[in-house]
């Protein structure tokens, strides 16, 4: 069982890295064949787009995941295609507020062009809303290579459907969004077809799950969402609004965080839940709860803190050679965003919902949300600089995630430091720093005026084996991470 839920979690991060890989393309592509106004208006149409969609889809999407297992195939059967019928009600009503209130949104960006293009953008939300879900339903079912076939083919299709015309046909970022469309129309087409793999040749029994309490459970998730999305969207709109179009499609490309990231604590968080709720509501000894999680924090560091200093040491490099020298600014925002990786990794939700505190986990969001924009905004008329706001964002990050481990190891009746173990954290980053930097340094002295490709594709080369070389010396042991995936199941 140990095995198939690695080998489950595998093909989920895959679905997941292969869509991340393609939207990168369309960004490197598009970066180069739209002036700075141009792409600032189309990602800013994304940015809308992202912020909106957690209200519009009021949850939804996670229902499958809670609800299938506690009923019948049959019965699944009959609650998919109820929830879908409830997705598509809710991207009507999101493609409509698109619409209409193009021109308010376009005053409140202060960029007029957005108006139409928002206007063109708007039947998108009606046909991509019902095609959310796959990942719950196919997770459900134990069949989630399924997700990593499907993100990868609706992306692939949509990535050629946007660059296309504007690779052949010189189009605008106008061309670009009917792309989109099409491609929508063909995923909502598909989206039917994969969500009905899971129960072919299986008759639909009617499920006693009313709308009402599919609200119920959906409505207090999307409340924790959206103090999420109004946190994280204060410094795209303070940027977007103060800087312009093209400062903010510097800031866009370059404040991101590694998608690896997500994919790994995503995981831990998938196998954490369950062991935690299950050990709280038994009543096991703390001792045991705090180590499982400790455990899984270093695992978490042990991938990700290495990857994280290779990227802060060549940002300007990899932003470059992604976006072009034209974005060589985007760099400096992307390696203030790197430094959140070195403490998101701790995953504070599994443990804060398995204690029963969902009031605090979404009252910590809208704290911090109105933090986030009190705080930028203060930066913005003390400084008047996108760079600080950038700042400020991470080190209210940061707070946010001491805030929830303190919270945390007092509900537990534990000390702060055994739930942050910040001596294991300091290891694995300073190998991975000695490591990178005694490479840079014979780089520099044997290497002159290498491409930016060549750069990076040697110095990785490098690093990997000499991490893994010397990992002895600092204790870490890379091989306990990557030896599940490798074992098969007897």
């Amino acid at each position: 069982m140990k095995t198939n839920n690695t080998i489950q979690a595998f093909w989920v991060g895959m679905g997941s890295l292969s869509s991340f890989a393609l939207a990168m393309v369309s960004a490197a592509i598009l970066s180069r064949y739209f002036d700075k106004a141009e792409y600032g208006t189309y990602r800013q149409i994304l940015y809308v787009y992202n912020t909106l969609l957690i209200v519009f889809s009021a949850g939804l999407p996670r229902v499958f995941g809670y609800y299938l297992p506690r009923y019948s195939l049959s019965q699944g059967k009959f609650i998919v295609l109820k929830i879908t019928r409830l997705l598509v009600l809710g991207g009507l009503v999101f493609s409509v507020f698109l619409f209409f209130l193009s021109d308010l949104i376009a005053i409140v960006l202060k960029n007029p062009e957005l108006a139409k293009g928002l206007k063109i953008f708007s039947p998108i939300p009606l046909l991509l809303l019902p095609t959310l879900g796959i990942e719950g339903i196919f997770s459900t079912y134990k069949k989630t290579i399924y997700i990593a076939i499907y993100n990868t083919v609706t992306r692939f299709l949509m990535l050629l459907c946007i660059v296309v015309p504007v690779i052949v046909f010189k189009g605008s970022y106008i061309d670009a969004i009917y792309g989109w469309i099409i491609s929508s129309l063909i995923i909502l087409v598909m989206a039917y077809f994969f969500k009905g793999i899971p129960f072919k040749g299986i008759n639909k029994e009617q499920a006693e799950l009313p709308f009402k309490e599919i609200l119920k459970y959906s409505l207090p998730l999307v409340s924790a969402s959206i103090a999420g999305i109004i946190y994280r969207a204060a410094n795209q709109f303070y940027v977007s609004r103060y800087f312009g179009p093209e400062v903010f499609a510097e800031f866009s490309n370059g404040f991101i965080e590694i998608p690896l990231v997500h994919m790994v604590t995503g995981a831990t968080a998938t196998v954490l839940m369950p062991l935690f709720s299950k050990a709280i509501h038994e009543g096991d000894n703390v001792t045991e709860v705090t180590r499982l999680w400790c455990n899984a924090l270093r695992k978490s560091a042990i991938i990700i803190y290495p990857m994280v200093i290779f990227f802060m040491f060549y940002s300007k490099e990899l932003v470059t050679l992604v976006y072009s020298d034209a974005y060589v600014s985007s760099a400096t925002y992307f390696s203030i965003a790197m430094i959140v990786n070195f403490f998101n990794i701790v995953i504070f939700a599994p443990l804060l919902l398995a204690l029963g505190e969902s009031q605090f986990y979404a009252r910590l969001h809208y704290g911090l949300a109105l933090v986030t924009w009190v705080a930028e905004f203060a930066v913005v008329k003390l400084f008047n600089s996108p760079v600080s706001i950038a700042i400020t964002f991470v080190i209210i990050a940061i707070g946010g995630v001491f805030v929830s481990l303190f919270y945390s190891a007092k509900k537990l009746k534990v000390s702060f430091k055994s739930m942050f173990p910040a001596m294991s954290f300091v290891s694995i980053a300073l190998h991975s720093l000695i490591c990178l930097s005694f490479v840079t340094f014979i780089m520099r002295r044997t290497i002159v005026n290498a491409s930016d490709i060549i750069n990076i594709t040697v110095a990785g080369t490098c690093y990997v084996p000499l991490l893994w070389m010397t990992s002895k010396f600092f204790k870490i042991n890379y091989l306990d991470i990557i030896k599940p995936l490798l074992a098969r199941r007897k």
